[in-house]
């Protein structure tokens, strides 16, 4: 699992039965661990390293099993869905030496915490999977995610679909995004926005980090991948693709639901930093990009002292995450009446004081027209920006 691609995004990890009960601690077990990280010289295209078991450093876990005390029991009735929500914090986790290398030493930092589907943690920002079936008449379809099981998704007049697709789209060859709940006996999902991501049973996920030509229209460009369905295909997490563009494909952004999506993304707005996916078929571990999907993502970093302008709704951000060391520099944060705010934050204004904890903003990165990179608070969803330990 790669828990850094979901930093400040809610996904549905597995659903598996267990015993009715009450149970107030959770012993977690972690093998194998891996720590990849980019190497960004620029002009050069950044590569790909992981560190494992044998690698100098060597990956090691200080204690291979944690448990954790829960802070309101975890309840669970016969027949009734229950959730745990499981965090993994990798800043305090991951040991770096006094000029920041890894040391490879990984001590496990995890937050764990009993969720009803009825609470706000319940909310699933990001799940992808390939649809089975599809029953437009009855506004619903069975999905299968990435570990086999399968889901109803259920659908409605409230339910938002990208690029003004409906169900009718869907067929058994589309891999789907979905955000909405799970009912808590049923087990179905409740969309309240879907996205076509590949029509043709393919797709890669993960962060663009290098851009051909790096100005005016792009004919390729290199993604670092951290998902795939199926697997199999010659696409590989963990690694980085070089993915040719012919100029047919179309773009999108999930949960933007108008048709301006392309003044904000196309082929001449890509830029590194970018969470994406692509869809199309795949022969022989090369893909033929039909549609690519600019998506939502989270970072963690620091405000820039002074940066706050309050007649512009907007802030700089320095990110230090995996996508942070692609922004050569900080970047500008919109706010909009819809951005939610947490963590003791209640307004852009809560910034103006200059705070010194480290901020988690999600949303998504667009390239503006003179070429620097923004994080926009994007004015069609609740993204938060959140004050953190």
């Amino acid at each position: 699992m790669d828990f850094a691609r979901l930093n400040g995004l809610r996904t549905l990890l597995d659903i598996n039965t267990i015993p009715a009960g009450t149970y107030t601690s959770v012993a977690v077990t972690l093998a194998n661990p891996q720590i990849g990280y980019l190497n960004v010289n620029p002009p050069a295209r950044p590569t790909i390293s992981m560190l494992n078991g044998t690698t100098s450093p060597a990956v090691t876990l200080t204690q291979s099993s944690v448990t954790i005390p829960l802070s309101t029991p975890l309840v669970v009735s016969t027949g009734n869905i229950i959730g745990l929500r499981f965090e993994f914090n990798l800043r305090n986790s991951i040991a770096v030496d006094g000029s920041g290398q890894v040391t490879g030493a990984v001590t496990p930092t995890l937050d764990l915490k009993a969720i009803t589907p009825s609470e706000a943690d319940a909310y699933v920002d990001d799940f992808i999977a390939g649809v089975v079936s599809v029953n437009a008449g009855g506004n619903s379809f069975i999905i299968q995610g990435p570990h086999g099981h399968q889901f109803t998704v259920n659908v409605n007049g409230q339910t938002e679909w990208e690029g003004s697709e409906t169900i009718s789209n869907l067929t058994s060859t589309s891999i789907v995004e979905i955000s909405g709940a799970l009912d808590r006996t049923a087990a179905t999902f409740l969309a309240d926005s879907v996205g076509i991501l590949s029509e043709d049973r393919f797709f890669a996920g993960g962060l663009i980090t290098y851009v051909n030509p790096p100005t005016n229209t792009a004919t390729d460009f290199d993604l670092y991948v951290r998902s795939v369905l199926p697997s199999g295909t010659g696409f590989q997490s963990g690694e980085i693709s070089t993915i040719d563009l012919t100029g047919n494909e179309k773009y999108f952004i999930y949960w933007m639901h108008n048709s301006w999506t392309n003044h904000f993304f196309n082929a001449g707005l890509m830029v590194p930093g970018q969470h994406i996916s692509i869809g199309g078929p795949v022969a022989n571990g090369a893909v033929t990009v039909k549609r690519v999907v600019l998506r939502q993502e989270g970072h963690t970093g620091t405000l820039v002292a002074n940066s706050v302008n309050l007649n512009a709704n907007t802030f700089q951000f320095n990110s230090n995450g995996l996508a942070g060391v692609l922004f050569n520099g900080p970047v500008t944060v919109y706010v909009t009446p819809f951005t939610r705010f947490g963590g003791g934050l209640k307004s852009l204004g809560d910034l103006s004081g200059n705070p010194t904890k480290p901020l988690r903003v999600v949303g998504l990165v667009l390239k503006d027209p003179i070429g620097s990179r923004c994080l926009w608070r994007a004015a069609w969803k609740n993204f938060p920006i959140d004050a953190f330990r």
